[in-house]
């Protein structure tokens, strides 16, 4: 308890201004996503969807923080079917039943909004269906245990064990982050664990819920490129992702979809 008390001390605690700032972030990166929503069909690319929401971002006075980031080319990632996160937009042509997460994060005025959702080419499959579900609802299960004196512990817990109450598994190689003016900050943000572990959550702590979940086993690999994770036994993946802050008596959430585009089908 000692040791997580030593890392709840390490996480910035953020005043009023800094939640006013974050809402602007994160409302404009919920944007994004629902720009990009009527263009995910058969037959766009992932460099087209990255061509957009890169032009959206620039045209609302923010920049893409992907873009550069160690040595990151693109300005979103775009992760399809197998794929756990960080797949690099590129030539590769979405199909029909094709599911694919869409994760952008924006720079405005200094401070990050970052968000991610899932996305169907056409009609998915039931099991693809299922396990975006399971995801989305994990997430949200996660994020409704944050409060003051809650720990990261808690927020684990609640997003493993409603996966694996649904046969699915968990993504350890991955984690939220901390944010605010930086991209990743402290604390790290497991989505398993115990009840009662990890850092105790206070007022103004600034991160991001973003379950992984996979249909088969946990276990990713990196491919070549150095960026893209894939499930080891090509089993499908899903993750949504919001940015929160802790109040004073619970959670917000920065980054709700204005137009309540909040996981499919979207109805595009």
């Amino acid at each position: 308890m000692e040791q997580s008390g030593r890392e709840s001390r390490r996480i910035p605690l953020h005043s009023p201004e800094d939640f006013a700032a974050m809402r602007r972030a994160g409302r404009l990166a919920a944007e994004t996503l629902d720009m990009i929503t009527p263009h995910v069909r058969p037959g766009i690319t992932t460099e087209a969807i990255d061509r957009l929401c890169h032009d959206f971002m620039l045209a609302h006075g923010a920049v893409p923080a992907t873009l550069g980031y160690r040595g990151y080319t693109k300005s979103s990632c775009t992760s399809i079917n197998h794929v756990v996160c960080h797949g690099i937009p590129g030539e590769r042509v979405l199909v029909e039943g094709d599911i694919v997460n869409i994760d952008v994060t924006v720079i405005l005025d200094g401070w990050h909004g970052d968000t991610s959702r899932m996305y169907v080419a056409g009609e998915a499959s039931t099991k693809a269906r299922l396990l975006m579900d399971v995801t989305y609802d994990a997430m949200m299960r996660g994020i409704a245990v944050i409060r003051p004196g809650a720990t990261l512990g808690d927020v684990g817990h609640a997003i493993q064990a409603y996966v694996e109450k649904h046969r699915f598994s968990v993504v350890r190689d991955f984690c939220g982050h901390g944010i605010g003016r930086e991209f990743h900050a402290p604390p790290n943000v497991l989505h398993f664990g115990r009840p009662g572990e990890g850092p105790v959550l206070k007022p103004g702590m600034f991160f991001t819920v973003e379950p992984m979940v996979n249909a088969g086993r946990p276990e990713v690999k990196i491919l070549d490129d150095g960026w893209t994770a894939v499930t080891r036994d090509r089993s499908l993946s899903a993750q949504f992702e919001h940015m929160v802050g802790v109040t004073e008596d619970g959670v917000e959430i920065f980054t709700i979809s204005p137009a309540g585009l909040h996981k499919p089908p979207y109805g595009n």
